[in-house]
This record gives C-alpha cells, structure tokens and sequence, in this order.
C-alpha cells in the first residue's frame, strides 16, 4: 500500500475498502465477458478520477475494491462515480442487460454498499498516539499559561 501523499496543504492517508452488489445480487459476473468487462471500467474511471486501485475482485454476485482516493473527493462521491460510471458503461456496451427482470429499470447496482477506511496502522496505535500526544500538549500548554500568569 502506498504511504502518505503530499499535497499543497495537506499530508494525508485516503484508502477505502468498497464492496457493492449488482441489483438482487444476480449473478451476473459469472459470465466471464461481464465480469472482464467490469474490471476494465472500473480501473479506466479509477485512471480517469486520479484513483489508486490497490486491489479490485469481481465476484459473481459483488465487487470488492480497495481504493486510494483524493482528499477532495469524499467518500459518498467515490462510490457513487464507480457505482453510476460503471453501470452507465455496462448497460451502453452490453444494451441486452436491460431485458433481464433485474435490469429492467435501468438501475444496475443495489442501493447498498459497504465501506470502510483503511491506513497502514492499527487504531489501538492511533489511540495511543493521541493519548500520548495529548499528555504532552497538556504539560506544554499548562508551563506556557502559567508564564504568563506570572
């Protein structure tokens, strides 16, 4: 996984785990057209939008992406433009799709999804670094206050 990325303002971390389901989970990425197909969208929208796939899976019946995305993009954006990039460019190379009975109203992709952030360390450490940063800033704060108390 990448490390931190260094912007004008800002050093930072944004990776995300996705997973989201075609509509009823169907099946649909058994056929092994599709499925190519789905891998070769999604990673031209990630290219497009400046997003670093660290790993994509197109199951049968989901997806599962773990993602590294821009600061400026928040995380309801990210899947909506992987969700609603890739179901516009399924349904216009494969126009078929919109007979089967799941598809029919043009909504390829469940409402539901799944996210979560991930970073290169554990949340126990960045509890420990807070705690322990927070006793400093206190012993910090409390000798500068009472300087000028003085």
């Amino acid at each position: 996984m990448k490390g931190l990325t260094n912007n004008r303002h800002s050093v930072g971390q944004n990776c995300f785990h996705f997973v989201w389901k075609p509509k009823y989970a169907f099946p649909i990425f058994g056929l092994e057209n599709l499925r190519q197909d789905c891998y070769a969208i999604l990673r031209s929208i990630a290219e497009r939008w400046r997003f670093e796939i660290f790993e994509l899976k197109v199951m049968d019946d989901h997806i599962h992406l773990f993602v590294g995305i821009p600061a400026t993009i928040p995380v309801c954006k990210a899947l909506q433009i992987f969700k609603g990039g890739s179901a516009y460019q399924l349904f216009k190379k494969h126009p078929s799709l919109r007979r089967y009975i799941n598809f029919r109203k043009g909504h390829f992709w469940s409402s539901g999804k799944f996210y979560r952030s991930v970073g290169n360390v554990t949340a126990d450490t960045i509890q420990h670094y807070i705690a322990e940063s927070n006793n400093h800033w206190n012993y910090y704060t409390q000798t500068n206050i009472s300087s000028f108390a003085n």
